[in-house]
């Protein structure tokens, strides 16, 4: 039977665990487990590869974690530690948000195992929430009423994070599926006669040289601007949120 898991909180006031002269330690699974996906992918993480990389019994992990899917849990909320490192509100909302939001998408892309598999989940871990915090901050001192602060986190956390799945799909590929994915904008879109499709034909140069990038920078502007009309129509326009004023 597993061992029962230690809570979070505990685990990082007990002093690790030693096995084989290692010291173990939930980071150090972490970390392992970022190698493994990266080297991998999902296949490659198992209880036994892990405890073989760490230098470790396999039960070892239970220590620390209920399975290895709560292990992929904590590999997402690592990933969302490594966006807001080092970021700090400036007072502008909009550049903190496009900040927020390339940090974000850029910390998944580092690891785009990790990233096809945690995108999508939500781990209610410390560094998620902190992100869900600033983030929510951010929309409400800029003074969006709290129904239209919530609408638009919606929309730009799970734009951000649809976004680093996407293009980390890409990523994971095979570097010569991916290198035939590209040229096909070239070999094929280039090529089409007008005649037969006009609107493909009059932008193709374009279509070139944007398709193979990603276009999260684009639609982050564009979420960007809908914020700002939403903001501009709350009563008040742009202002500190309820009760902020008279703290002042």
């Amino acid at each position: 039977m597993a061992k029962k898991v230690v809570p979070e909180g505990e685990r990082r006031r007990r002093k690790p665990a030693k096995a084989g002269g290692v010291v173990l330690s939930e980071r150090l699974y972490i970390e392992t487990a970022l190698r493994m996906l990266q080297e991998h992918g999902r296949d490659g993480l198992t209880v036994r590869r892990l405890g073989a990389a760490i230098g470790a019994d396999p039960s070892s992990l239970y220590r620390y974690f209920r399975s290895t899917d709560d292990l992929l849990l904590a590999v997402g909320d690592e990933l969302a530690g490594r966006a807001l490192r080092g970021w700090a509100p400036t007072g502008d909302w909009r550049a903190d948000l496009r900040e927020l939001g390339l940090r974000v998408h850029s910390a998944y892309l580092a690891h785009p195992q990790a990233a096809i598999l945690t995108a999508s989940r939500v781990s209610g871990r410390s560094h998620e929430i902190a992100a869900d915090e600033a983030i929510l901050g951010v929309l409400r001192t800029a003074g969006l009423p709290d129904a239209e602060t919530v609408r638009v986190y919606h929309a730009f956390i799970d734009q951000a994070l649809a976004f680093a799945a996407l293009d980390a799909a890409a990523l994971a590929l095979p570097h010569t599926a991916r290198a035939a994915d590209e040229a096909v904008w070239q070999a094929t879109y280039a090529r089409l006669p007008a005649g037969t499709h006009p609107h493909i034909a009059a932008t193709a140069p374009r279509l070139v040289a944007r398709m193979n990038a990603s276009a999260y920078p684009t639609a982050l502007e564009m979420l960007l601007d809908s914020a700002a009309v939403a903001l501009n129509s709350a009563p008040g326009g742009a202002r500190p949120p309820n009760g902020a004023d008279a703290a002042r």
